[in-house]
C-alpha cells in the first residue's frame, strides 16, 4: 500500500485539501479572507480556498514531524522578513492560524494529543489513526499522477 511518504508533497496536499473540504469542522473563520499569514508577508493569500490547503499541509507536517506543537508549526510556515536596509530576519508565521487549524483538525478526529506518561519534553500533536488512513488513501489515489509526473517513482 502506498503511504504519504511515497508521493510528492504537492500532489498529496492538493488531494488532501479536496478531501478536507467535506469535513464540517474544518472551515475558515470570517477573518481568513483578509488576514496575513505572517509578519513576513505584505498581503493576504490570493487563493480563495487557502485555508483547506494549509490544513492539508499542517496535517502532513504533523504526520511526518509529530509530536509537534503550535509554535513549531508556525515556524515551519514562517519566512524571511524584509527589514529595509537592515539584514533580513527569519520570523515565524501566524500562531493564530496554526492554533486554529490544529484545533479544527483535532475536532475532526484527524489529529490527537500525545499522551506523554514518561514526562519527557516530546509533547504535542500526533496524527490519529483516522488521519493516517486519510493520508494513505489520498496517497494511494494520487500515486498514478505521481508516477506520470515523476517516472522514477515506479521503482518504489
Amino acid at each position: 500500500m502506498t503511504t504519504y511518504y511515497d508521493v510528492p508533497a504537492d500532489l498529496l496536499i492538493s488531494g488532501t485539501a479536496d478531501r478536507l473540504r467535506s469535513f464540517d469542522t474544518i472551515n475558515p473563520p470570517e477573518w481568513a479572507s483578509h488576514v496575513k499569514t505572517g509578519t513576513h508577508r505584505e498581503r493576504p493569500p490570493v487563493q480563495e480556498d487557502w485555508w483547506h490547503t494549509r490544513a492539508a499541509s499542517v496535517l502532513r507536517k504533523v504526520a511526518i514531524k509529530g509530536p509537534i506543537g503550535t509554535n513549531r508549526i508556525s515556524q515551519e510556515f514562517g519566512g524571511s522578513k524584509d527589514r529595509g536596509v537592515k539584514r533580513n530576519k527569519a520570523v515565524a508565521g501566524s500562531r493564530n492560524i496554526s492554533r486554529k487549524l490544529l484545533q479544527q483538525l483535532s475536532d475532526s478526529g484527524l489529529v490527537s494529543d500525545m499522551m506523554n506518561t514518561a514526562g519527557t519534553v516530546n509533547r504535542g500533536k500526533i496524527v490519529s489513526p483516522q488521519g493516517q488512513k486519510l493520508l494513505d488513501e489520498v496517497a494511494h489515489s494520487v500515486r498514478a499522477q505521481a508516477e506520470e509526473k515523476y517516472p522514477d517513482l515506479k521503482r518504489y
